[in-house]
């Protein structure tokens, strides 16, 4: 991946869902708390489920690939977020519990959506110069040149 960084750990966004993950997790452990198991399952997968999909998405080729990925990993929050309003509601969680992991979720959404801004920018960016503007000798108007040119 050409984002300056070599290693997906490196990202701010990976950072940020980590430490999702970890507060989920220490929220979720308390058994005797969370009598609804499948709730407090979900709401780990999907936490977990962004900080994979950004490691993940980092190391495949392209761009395209990898802005898809971050939609993903952005939507997994935007579920986390939506989970932690059932956990609320079933008195799983405090208000003060809940605002607190609402707002991490919602940052680590914000940073991911960020990222993927980035990667489009820079696939944008990267595109253009790749084609490079050329006069057509039996027009005076300008066209893109092939990606690819042969030699006869």
């Amino acid at each position: 991946m050409a984002s300056g960084t070599d290693r997906f750990e490196d990202l701010i966004a990976w950072q940020k869902a980590r430490e999702l993950v970890s507060s989920i997790h220490a929220v979720t452990s308390d058994r005797r708390q969370w009598s609804d198991a499948d709730l407090a399952r979900q709401l780990r997968r999907a936490a977990v489920s962004s900080m994979s999909n950004i490691a993940e998405g980092f190391e495949r080729d392209g761009s395209a690939e990898f802005e898809h990925v971050l939609s993903v990993a952005k939507a997994s929050c935007a579920e986390v977020r939506s989970l932690l309003y059932a956990a609320w509601d079933y008195g799983f969680l405090d208000e003060a519990t809940f605002q607190r992991l609402h707002g991490q979720a919602t940052e680590t959404g914000r940073v991911i959506g960020g990222l993927r801004a980035a990667v489009q920018r820079r696939a944008t960016q990267t595109s253009r110069h790749s084609q490079h503007p050329t006069r057509s000798a039996s027009s005076s108007t300008w066209h893109s040149a092939p990606s690819t040119q042969h030699s006869v």
